[in-house]
């Protein structure tokens, strides 16, 4: 007689959704037009929303009839907040914000403040999924990313992209900071984790990892 099999595993029943929105980008006088991606994180019932940018109708289609749990802002740059509040005012979302990030995100919104803040530890639930917070600045002093283990991804909003880290070469942010954040934070988590980034295309923690020496001798 065969032995029994064990108990199977249960696979999270949460997704991630990609939709691309088009936009500009402004800071320090200067504009530029950029590609962003907005993440979806849930199930046919609820959703949790990374980073709405431009284009509150578009995203708001994309969540359809689902519950929106929580509208996350990995930073506060301009074209990754600026549908949020509109967004928020259609779901009743609250949307969440490290506080360190609060002067940039008033540079878009003077007269709405975020409902809640994004602490480094914090476990955001959605779908039977948890999505733990890490406080990673460099490219802002409040970006984090968000780190799903049961989907095998994170999300790292602008620190970190297919070649290397966000750009530090602005206001409120700092090259050998994000470098740390991606060192101690990002490239400590397993090799096949998905990166999913704020713009652009997705890698993994395993393709980027080897590059880190490269990264610092390029930025100084």
């Amino acid at each position: 007689m065969a032995p029994s099999a064990g108990p199977v595993p249960a696979v999270p029943a949460a997704r991630v959704e990609l939709l691309v929105t088009s936009g500009t980008f402004t800071l320090d006088g200067g504009s530029w037009d950029v590609d962003n991606n907005v993440w979806l994180v849930g199930d046919d019932s609820e959703v949790l929303v990374l980073d709405p940018a431009h284009d509150a109708e578009a995203v708001a289609a994309a969540v359809g009839g689902r519950r929106v749990t929580a509208i996350v802002c990995t930073h506060a740059h301009n074209d990754h907040v600026n549908a949020a509040p509109a967004l928020a005012e259609r779901t009743g979302a609250p949307i969440l914000l490290h506080p360190d990030d609060l002067t940039l995100w008033r540079m878009t919104h003077p007269d709405r403040e975020p409902d809640g803040p994004l602490k480094d530890g914090d476990v955001l639930h959605v779908a039977g999924v948890d999505l733990h917070v890490l406080h990673t600045p460099g490219h802002s002093p409040g970006a984090v990313s968000l780190h799903a283990p049961a989907l095998d991804t994170v999300f790292t909003g602008d620190t970190l992209f297919a070649g290397g880290p966000g750009a530090t070469g602005r206001s409120f942010s700092d090259f050998p900071t994000i470098v740390d954040s991606i060192r101690e934070r990002l490239l400590t988590l397993p090799p096949e984790t998905t990166v999913r980034t704020g713009h652009g295309d997705s890698t993994t923690v395993g393709t980027e990892a080897p590059h880190l020496a490269e990264w610092i001798a390029r930025g100084h």
